[in-house]
């Protein structure tokens, strides 16, 4: 197992940019305040975690930047667009181009097999069948699949491979933008370093930036900086490689 340690990309720039953001569920006595005035930078080239307790906000503030939730408050944009001045069907559009999502529980399609699964982002988009699997297939080369493991349905995989699979699904189209939400939390301790390691290799690339939200304090390394989130604000951000120790000795 090797010691992957985060890669600086020079010249990065600003990817998303939230600025007093606030979203609340609910209304009166019963309203959640999930967001209260979030500040946050995402940098293009960088791995940047967003950490903190169940609760604090951290998915919400997730779907709002990839446009799934509509904020209610503040300024929030991702490589310049604001979903506020977009329709709906123009979100849709802009997050399927521009967007990839990888989850803890995998979401693959059970009745599909692993080729065609990585396919449905770039069918989504308009591509026709026989193109999107061909270039579905040479994604899955860059996170290790045979032949054999392309024709395999998802059931047929461990943990692991599923997760490279929802990798490789993230990743087909091309998007600026990549949201891992738990990536590792349903993985033992060695695959989901390896995970990480392939995150890093294929998400951490210039004019792209990825978003890790975890609990797992074994992974750390892997960002190159990291945001604490509580009660709905970022407490901290702080530079993994200088004050990771810190941060991991705190219960989050």
């Amino acid at each position: 197992m090797s010691e992957t340690l985060p890669k600086k990309v020079e010249n990065s720039k600003i990817a998303v940019h939230c600025e007093g953001v606030s979203k609340t569920f609910g209304a009166g006595n019963a309203a959640v305040h999930a967001l209260r005035g979030v500040d946050l930078d995402v940098r293009t080239g960088e791995l940047l975690m967003l950490v903190g307790p169940s609760g604090c906000g951290k998915t919400t503030l997730i779907s709002v930047i990839a446009g799934v939730l509509r904020r209610d408050g503040g300024d929030c944009t991702i490589f310049g667009q604001d979903y506020k001045l977009m329709t709906e069907d123009g979100i849709t559009s802009f997050r399927g181009l521009n967007i990839g999502f990888v989850f803890q529980a995998f979401n693959l399609i059970p009745s599909l097999t692993t080729a065609e699964n990585v396919a449905t982002p770039l069918i989504i988009n308009g591509m026709k069948p026989k193109p999107a699997v061909s270039k579905a297939r040479d994604m899955l080369i860059q996170v290790g699949f045979d032949e054999r493991m392309m024709r395999s349905f998802p059931s047929d995989l461990s943990g692991g491979q599923q997760q490279r699979v929802a990798i490789a699904r993230a990743l087909v189209h091309g998007p600026r933008f990549i949201v891992c939400d738990e990536p590792t939390s349903a993985l033992d301790g060695e695959t989901g370093l390896k995970v990480m390691e392939l995150l890093r290799r294929l998400g951490c690339v210039e004019d792209r930036a990825l978003v890790v939200v975890t609990h797992d304090s074994r992974i750390y390394k892997f960002a190159d900086r990291i945001a604490a989130m509580e009660d709905g604000r970022i407490t901290e951000v702080v530079d993994s490689a200088s004050q990771l120790k810190v941060l991991s000795e705190q219960t989050i």
